[in-house]
């Protein structure tokens, strides 16, 4: 087994492994120890009471943070005419139709996030081996195929993040950067919890949000009671 480094021994020194901290608590403990030379993306991960495996248990979503994520997102287009242009105009990196299909491709895949116009799905979907396995398909249930490309786009820009439970049940994703404030991590988390929440499937059964823990990028977890989360969501 490899040995922990000083860095990470010395970061988890004062937490409690089995201890669930109120969110304030959690948040400034994770902030405290993000100190990589770069600015630490703060994540969260939540174990839900579903079996994604049954697909009225399947958990996804979009969150729009009110503090935005801290990243620089950039985000394709598919659309034509007047809707290209929208797109441009909202702040889209890329714009196109057959020629960002030939592009992607040919393997040149320089986005973060794929916007299409409903009517541009059928040539889309013929990169769905390509966009699938990397979480860019378009779709409409994360408002990523829309006729409003611009408000699209201007989420995308502004913090929206997709969320998607894995095999084992666990929604993660992230919330903001080291470099906020205390309150603004909070605020986001709390949004992120609620749209989790929202995102409840119909086959769910039992204690839905059973664990969450937040931590930085390089930083130890650190496990938040679930009531100080949702209570306030």
């Amino acid at each position: 087994m490899a040995k922990e480094g000083k860095r990470i021994r010395g970061a988890r020194e004062g937490i409690d492994r089995t201890k669930l901290y109120p969110l304030a608590d959690a948040v400034s403990l994770v902030k405290s120890r993000a100190n990589a030379k770069f600015d630490e993306t703060v994540e969260i991960a939540m174990n839900l009471g579903v079996d994604p495996r049954h697909a009225d248990q399947m958990v996804r979503g979009v969150c729009n943070l009110p503090n935005g994520s801290g990243r620089t997102v950039r985000v394709a287009v598919f659309a034509r005419g007047a809707k290209a242009d929208e797109a441009r105009a909202a702040g889209a990196d890329i714009v196109g139709a057959e020629d960002l299909l030939e592009t992607i491709q040919g393997g040149t895949i320089e986005f973060d996030r794929c916007i299409a116009t409903p009517d541009l799905m059928p040539l889309v979907g013929r990169l769905g081996k390509v966009l699938g396995p990397r979480g860019l398909m378009p779709n409409p249930r994360v408002g990523t195929v829309t006729m409003d490309v611009a408000g699209a786009v201007k989420a995308a820009k502004g913090g929206a993040v997709e969320f998607r439970v894995e095999k084992a049940g666990i929604v993660h994703g992230g919330i903001g950067k080291a470099s906020f404030d205390e309150g603004k991590l909070v605020e986001n988390i709390r949004a992120f919890a609620d749209a989790v929440q929202k995102a409840k499937p119909t086959g769910a059964k039992g204690t839905y949000i059973q664990r969450i823990a937040i931590s930085s990028s390089m930083g130890p977890g650190v496990k938040v009671d679930p009531a100080t989360v949702m209570g306030q969501a």
